[in-house]
């Protein structure tokens, strides 16, 4: 008798994650769903709600679809790998980006650990996107097929060893596909509500999060141009991010953008539109796919920051650790904190931090 292969799937109680799990099921997959419970903020007066919705929402979906629910209790580690940093980016002036570093270190680095631990043959998720495998046997990073949902981005700091031991089924669907399979099966999901970005906030922006449990880090300052001449007052450097336009309120004979952040004097600094771009950036703790660094002195399509339109630019002195970006022409909007993703094609190389423009 053929033995199935065991995949635990990642449910969230949303309609990708539940379309995921139907997916493998009628593959021939034994499916276990695992529920990650994350650390959500006590001060939120709809705490409760909010600890126990996407948790029954999750139960739900398995009873539906017939298979075993594991919830895993991962709060205390998702506030110190990914709660802490998150604030700790915004005192230091930077724009994070949570979600990559959680993927890899929480929800691939806890999760699919778990799921191997208990036999599983694989961990899966319902991000859209697609993994192959090259003609040197190593597992590529695709973008999925619709690339108004490609998440492929969001898993670039994904390891080697972890994408081998993953299934991503949703990638070679298109959005629309998976919310009628959704409804035709009548699976207990909303079909029409997006995943938040950043779980933790609770349908609060991250501007009321800050403000309680960072304050110091939205204390009002001066508003300065690249000469150090004061314009006005700003709001809070955590209220404001490179290449920024609207909200800063200063009249002028064109539109000021924000071209800096000096947190230590706590000043905003701002500059007209041939102030605001850059032709380069450079990047730290760089993760590749493949192991290996791509070509050094090519050009690659990259992203400098999720559902950013891509660009064309050349990489330059690239290592396993960092690597620095020229573009053809100035661009707005890098952000030191946010992650740049470098493609070649389709294919996701692997990114890193920007560090500076």
């Amino acid at each position: 008798m053929k033995i199935r292969k065991h995949v635990y799937v990642a449910m969230s109680g949303g309609v990708d994650s539940a379309v995921a799990a139907v997916e493998l099921l009628e593959a021939g997959f034994q499916v276990t769903g695992i529920f990650m419970e994350t650390w959500k903020d006590k001060q939120n007066s709809q705490f409760d709600a909010f600890l126990s919705e996407p948790a029954d929402l999750a139960r739900a979906v398995c009873n539906a679809i017939g298979v075993a629910c594991v919830i895993l209790d991962v709060r205390n580690h998702f506030y110190q790998i990914v709660i802490r940093d998150f604030i700790q980016q915004y005192l230091e002036g930077r724009t994070p980006n949570p979600c990559l570093f959680c993927n890899p270190q929480v929800k691939w680095g806890i999760l699919q650990k778990y799921a191997l631990e208990q036999g599983a043959d694989y961990f899966a998720t319902g991000h859209y996107a697609r993994l192959r495998y090259g003609n040197d046997d190593k597992v590529q990073l695709l973008r999925g097929i619709d690339s108004l949902k490609d998440q492929s981005y969001m898993l670039a700091l994904l390891s080697q060893e972890q994408l081998r031991r993953t299934l991503l089924p949703l990638g070679e669907k298109r959005k629309t596909d998976v919310i009628k399979i959704a409804k035709s099966l009548r699976l207990p999901v909303q079909t029409e509500q997006e995943s938040q970005d950043l779980c933790f906030l609770q349908d609060f922006d991250y501007r009321t999060f800050l403000q309680r449990h960072a304050p110091e880090s939205v204390a009002t300052g001066e508003i300065v141009n690249s000469a150090g001449k004061v314009l006005g007052q700003h709001q809070g450097l955590a209220f404001y991010t490179i290449g920024q336009r609207r909200g800063i309120k200063i009249a002028a004979t064109e539109p000021y953008y924000v071209i800096g952040k000096e947190p230590q004097s706590n000043r905003l600094v701002v500059g007209f539109a041939d102030e605001a771009g850059s032709c380069e950036l450079l990047a730290k703790g760089a993760s590749w796919i493949s192991e290996s660094p791509p070509d050094d002195g090519k050009h690659y399509s990259v992203m400098v920051r999720y559902r950013a339109k891509p660009v064309t630019a050349k990489l330059q002195n690239v290592s396993k650790q960092e690597f620095r970006l020229e573009f053809n022409e100035p661009l707005r909007g890098i952000s030191p904190g946010q992650i740049v993703v470098v493609y070649q094609g389709e294919i996701c190389l692997g990114g890193g931090v920007i560090n500076c423009a």
